[in-house]
């Protein structure tokens, strides 16, 4: 067997196995991020892949670069760098290397490491706070961690969850940010510490929320722009829940598929799970439409509100493609997050 038929397979099976779990934007909004299974993070110019003569050749990444030798789970954008989390330490990236196609660390944050564990705890889910240059973590060892960027230092651990933590989410108004947890519960957290969360809902036990054939795990979470209503779903069934009540107002009928990711976009909610679509829901319960995707699973929804020449909602997943939607109706093309 020669070199590079070995090469072949070895890119073949790389390409059916990947799974892009997490997106972001550049600041600029020019360059879309991809993040996947293999521990690597893919580039793409959406300038040039959104232009009227674009061909498949436009729609390959422009720059990747290896992070760790795991899966990196959550990626964000800050003004100046690219941070990923996953297996081992939080890495951050300048823009202007990454720009420059250079991928040199320029800091780490490490994940405090219990007395019982052999290994770093993973990070499922990382979220900037750009009023207080502060970033939450929310990890495989049941807690919730907030870090100082200016100083590079840990500044909080927000403890309660009984299992490892899918999703942490901002509050868009408030000194609060919210996690969700294989437990089967949502936590409202104050950003300012704690030794408890604020409060605790569990959907798992409301029976319209209780889906018990596939499981109580909350894995994503979303607060709406005006800090009235949150919305989850997971095992549970995906509803939204009045803030200042705690009660559930409705129930979303999306068939049998596990919500996995949440995006509130203009008056409507943005929801992909284990099935390949993307649900446009309304605050009312409503479910306006189900658009057909490429992955069987997302585990990602990005929309590009920084620019309005490149504005496009990026669905990815259990899949080597990432679609594009231009107009969030019906996807346009797909990029090929393996070079």
């Amino acid at each position: 067997m020669t070199t590079t038929y070995q090469d072949q397979i070895l890119y073949e099976r790389k390409r059916q196995h990947l799974t892009v779990f997490s997106q972001c934007f550049s600041p600029c909004g020019n360059h879309l991020v991809t993040a996947n299974n293999y521990g690597t993070v893919s580039v793409f110019n959406l300038t040039a892949a959104l232009s009227p003569n674009a061909n498949e050749s436009h729609w390959k990444p422009s720059f990747t670069f290896q992070v760790c030798r795991g899966p990196i789970y959550s990626i964000v954008s800050t003004e100046l760098f690219l941070i990923c989390a996953g297996t081992g330490d939080i890495k951050a990236y300048k823009w202007t290397d990454i720009l420059k196609k250079s991928c040199k660390i320029a800091w780490t944050l490490s994940v405090p490491t219990g007395k019982n564990q052999f290994s770093d705890p993973e990070v499922n889910s990382i979220v900037y706070n750009t009023k207080d240059n502060v970033l939450y973590s929310g990890c495989g060892d049941k807690n919730n961690y907030s870090w100082d960027l200016e100083s590079g230092t840990l500044k909080d651990t927000f403890s309660g969850h009984s299992d490892y933590i899918h999703c942490v989410a901002l509050f868009n108004n408030s000194n609060q940010f919210v996690s969700s947890s294989e437990d089967g519960s949502v936590r409202i957290w104050d950003c300012r510490g704690g030794r408890e969360a604020q409060h605790v809902i569990e959907p798992y036990k409301h029976e319209e929320c209780c889906r018990p054939q596939i499981g109580r795990w909350v894995s994503c979470v979303s607060v709406d722009p005006g800090d009235d209503w949150l919305v989850c779903g997971g095992g549970v069934a995906l509803s939204t829940w009045h803030l200042r009540s705690l009660s559930t107002t409705c129930i979303y009928n999306i068939g049998n598929s596990s919500p996995q990711c949440l995006q509130f976009h203009d008056d409507l909610i943005y929801c992909g799970g284990t099935q390949p679509k993307v649900s446009h829901l309304t605050m009312n319960g409503e479910v306006k439409t189900q658009v057909p995707c490429t992955p069987n699973s997302v585990f990602s929804l990005a929309i590009n509100t920084v620019s309005e020449n490149n504005k496009v909602l990026s669905v990815s997943g259990s899949s080597s493609q990432v679609d594009i939607f231009t107009n969030f109706g019906y996807r346009a093309f797909s990029l090929q997050a393996v070079p």
